[in-house]
């Protein structure tokens, strides 16, 4: 019997009367379908079929870490529940293998996962013409060995983990990220996920902080015709510029005919305080602390929670056209 024949099933009304919650909303709009087109989720070659499809496990993934569940026995274990693994669509609970090898196959594509998912927001109209870019700390078990020692500039403590730099745009809406081995990533990790940003729409700003004035960066924006409004950063230099951001030196001397007001440029930067807002709500769908060993179960789940935080969006914006609707709290 499928699912969908269960959800017919009048004996299993009251299931779905109490299943109507917040995950479920999350599973209403979206469809995950495109995770078949995937090779490494293509039937082994000995002809082993999948007891369970990419599709359902995805939305077993993404309801275990919207409440705070992670780990191959514990999603495991989730997924059990009646209630959960009908409203996910399967016909049976997973076995704890098919959870296993599902989330060893995800590593391999989640970042291109968190990519679809950024084009579906997109194509909803989700992105603004501000972009800004931070990274932000990625906390490990003290069993993972491959994690390191790093130190956050922000608030002057060391932590053992990774990191992870990400560019996003309107509402705590995540576009591109890359995953470091600490917080305090290398130029090239910015001009990589800039690069990335860029590539899903062109904005008219783009906010860094002062770890940002560099010049590389900001000609790359120049170039691609986006506005970069970083602070200068006094410091690396014993000749200082009398100037607040970095940008209005680039200008002077390659533009004779843009002006940009010292309160448009300082209007635009407050805006920074967006990406701080998306770090806190990704780190809420999982990216805080990971619950895994291994630099590459770590990267999965931090995609995942940056998938989980697109999928909150795209709900809420499509629940917030009807009246009376929820709307997700992540």
């Amino acid at each position: 019997m499928s699912s969908a024949t269960l959800q017919d099933d009048p004996s299993v009304e009251p299931f779905f009367n109490v299943a109507e919650t917040e995950t479920l909303s999350l599973f209403e709009h979206l469809s995950f379908e495109f995770l078949e087109e995937f090779d490494v989720f293509a039937p082994a070659e000995t002809g082993r079929t999948r007891d369970h499809e990419p599709p359902e496990l995805m939305r077993g993934f993404l309801h275990c870490y919207y409440h705070d569940i992670y780990g191959i026995r514990p999603v495991e274990r989730e997924l059990r529940n009646t209630v959960v693994w009908l409203s996910c669509g399967f016909d049976r609970p997973p076995s704890r293998d098919a959870v296993d090898r599902f989330l060893t196959d995800l590593e391999h594509v989640v970042d291109e996962v968190f990519d679809r998912l950024v084009e579906q927001a997109a194509r909803r109209g989700l992105l603004d013409l501000t972009y800004c870019i931070d990274s932000t700390d990625v906390r490990a078990m003290p069993a993972d060995q491959d994690a390191s020692k790093c130190y956050d500039p922000t608030d002057g403590e060391y932590y053992y983990g990774y990191g992870c730099t990400i560019v996003s745009t309107g509402q705590k809406i995540p576009i591109a990220a890359e995953f470091t081995e600490s917080k305090q990533a290398p130029e090239e990790t910015a001009m990589r996920v800039t690069s990335d940003a860029l590539a899903v729409a062109k904005p008219i700003w783009m906010v860094g902080d002062s770890a940002y004035d560099t010049l590389d960066w900001h000609d790359h924006l120049l170039a691609a015709g986006v506005v970069p409004v970083a602070p200068y950063n006094a410091r690396n230099t014993d000749d200082p510029k009398d100037i607040e951001y970095r940008v209005e030196d680039r200008i002077e001397q390659h533009s004779e005919d843009v002006q940009l007001k010292q309160s448009t440029l300082d209007e635009t930067y407050n805006r920074r305080t967006g990406v701080e807002r998306t770090n806190e709500s990704v780190k809420d769908c999982g990216l805080g602390r990971t619950h895994a060993r291994g630099r590459v179960h770590a990267r999965a789940q931090v995609f995942l929670a940056l998938c989980l935080r697109l999928v909150v969006a795209i709900t809420n914006y499509e629940r917030g056209d009807n009246p009376g609707s929820t709307i997700i709290t992540v």
